[in-house]
């Protein structure tokens, strides 16, 4: 019998029950808040909070910041938008983030310039570079001194 009811009590405490315990025992220890005395618990709960402020206060910057940044969005919505995440904070920023769309045209105009940016950097090699270079001192465009070392610069 007692194995049996062993076996339910961990079947019991296992998940969310298990973790509200834990939970439990550990604010429990936060009892003395106000006191002269500051215990173990009372630091951990503290920075608990201040990793939860410290990441509601960075989501609100990264909203804000790409609210600001769209082009998509007309002034109106953009005031419309922080209205809503000033006066609703945590629902609000559950919104801008339901409804904001997974690509927008400036995104893809992003994408598309930094694919293009990164073919042209790999097409250019150091050869391209050097005749480049020579291109320009034998046309006047540098002086020989100058070339020596934009030329060392560039084997570097």
């Amino acid at each position: 019998m007692r194995r049996a009811l062993s076996a339910l009590d961990a079947a019991r405490w296992g998940g969310p029950a298990l973790l509200a315990a834990i939970a439990g025992v550990a604010l429990a220890g936060c009892n003395q808040v106000g006191t002269a005395t500051l215990t173990f618990w009372d630091v951990v709960f503290s920075l608990v909070i201040f990793f939860f402020w410290m990441m509601f206060i960075w989501i609100f910057i990264a909203i804000f910041a790409d609210i600001f940044r769209r082009n998509d969005l007309s002034g109106g919505w953009k005031v419309i938008w922080l209205v809503v995440l000033v006066v609703l904070p945590f629902l609000g920023a559950l919104i801008y983030t339901l409804f904001r769309p997974k690509m927008t045209v400036q995104d893809v105009q992003h994408l598309t310039q930094t694919e293009a940016a990164m073919r042209a950097a790999s097409n250019v090699s150091v050869a391209d570079e050097l005749a480049k270079l020579v291109q320009l001192r034998d046309g006047g465009a540098i002086t020989v001194p100058e070339y020596e070392a934009l030329k060392k610069r560039l084997m570097a």
